[in-house]
């Protein structure tokens, strides 16, 4: 492995962080600017029509939703100089405040996810972006009954970005 390639990997898993990080603080224009305009998705919200629809179905479905999202044991394989595929282990968190009134679901305050992403990423400009995104399901529990605790100014995410000061 070059210098260059533990370079691209880490850039690689920095696209993904930032994902989490985007979804999770609800902050939809920065979680679009992760994909190629030609991103496709699988396994996810109904296989939607690229990243614009990917992220507006993300923002219906989960802007009201409390999430956690997690990504862990990242296996990465650099197929070109531009071009590499990934799998992440996956946990996800999403909690309602009100049961889901219809379809999957129905009655559960929201689920917790244990599975895979698997990717595919692509060099655009000089920046690594998810070029495609599958979502695979090992298991899901429900979340039911009440929040065991309203944690609306305990430790609010701030509107800032840390790294970024933006």
């Amino acid at each position: 492995m070059t210098d260059q390639d533990s370079r691209d990997i880490d850039a690689i898993k920095q696209v993904k962080a930032r994902y989490f990080r985007f979804i999770d603080t609800k902050r939809w224009s920065d979680l679009r600017q992760q994909f190629t305009d030609d991103a496709r998705f699988d396994g996810v919200n109904g296989a939607p029509n690229g990243p614009d629809e990917f992220v507006a179905r993300n923002a219906t479905r989960l802007g009201p939703a409390r999430t956690v999202h997690q990504g862990h044991m990242p296996e990465i394989l650099l197929t070109s100089p531009t071009t590499a595929k990934g799998i992440w282990s996956m946990f996800d968190w999403v909690e309602f405040s009100a049961p889901i009134e219809a379809g999957r679901g129905k009655g559960y305050r929201g689920f917790v996810g244990y599975g895979h992403y698997e990717e595919e990423y692509r060099k655009v400009n000089g920046v690594w972006k998810i070029a495609f995104l599958r979502l695979t399901r090992l298991r899901i529990n429900p979340v039911v009954g009440e929040p065991q605790v309203a944690l609306e100014g305990w430790l609010p995410s701030s509107t800032t970005d840390w790294l970024t000061g933006k």
